[in-house]
């Protein structure tokens, strides 16, 4: 049902756990956006930590979308490039406006919003429940080679030759009617 990944090719697995979201559990309010007027919303990223990236990985970029928004193309919230492989978590808010969190080499590009920074989930109301694809992405490169002004589907398209193994936990939100 609508599966980012399904078309794209397959590769190894790795671990990627958080303190903020659980997989397959509704995100917490802090992960909802207050940006787009979710009450309680706060546009923090969630804390993320992960093990067992393939042998060969030299670089990281984090990633979260809603392939369930209603544009035709899902609603990116969310993408860092740029991590470096000796860096195995982010604390929760890493992704503020100035990227408080997140390692020096480390850069966010654009979201869906406009915005490089995290943006909270905001589905609308009454559209059902919306699914949030966080994502450790395992490059073969210390630089993927994207510029921080770049969209973050232009970031996915550069992963495909680089792509080691994929770390992937799921949440959702809904807005009732």
């Amino acid at each position: 049902m609508n599966d980012p990944f399904a078309r794209l090719p397959e590769v190894p697995a790795f671990t990627v756990t958080s303190t903020s979201v659980k997989h397959g559990e509704v995100l917490p309010a802090a992960q909802m956006s207050g940006l787009f007027g979710v009450p309680g919303g706060q546009d923090a990223s969630p804390q993320l930590s992960w093990s067992g990236a393939p042998e060969g990985t030299k670089s990281y970029a984090v990633t979260m979308y809603d392939p369930d928004a209603p544009t035709g193309s899902g609603f990116w919230h969310w993408a860092v490039a740029g991590i470096p492989a000796t860096v195995t978590s982010l604390p929760e808010g890493a992704g503020d406006e100035a990227g408080s969190g997140l390692p020096e080499s480390a850069y966010q590009l654009p979201t869906d919003a406009g915005a490089a920074r995290f943006v909270g989930a905001a589905p609308p109301a009454g559209h059902g429940p919306h699914r949030y694809f966080i994502t450790v992405h395992a490059l073969d490169v210390e630089d993927i080679g994207v510029p921080a002004t770049a969209t973050p589907a232009f970031l996915g398209f550069n992963f495909l030759g680089h792509i080691l193994g994929r770390a992937t936990l799921v949440a959702t939100a809904e807005t009732p009617a």
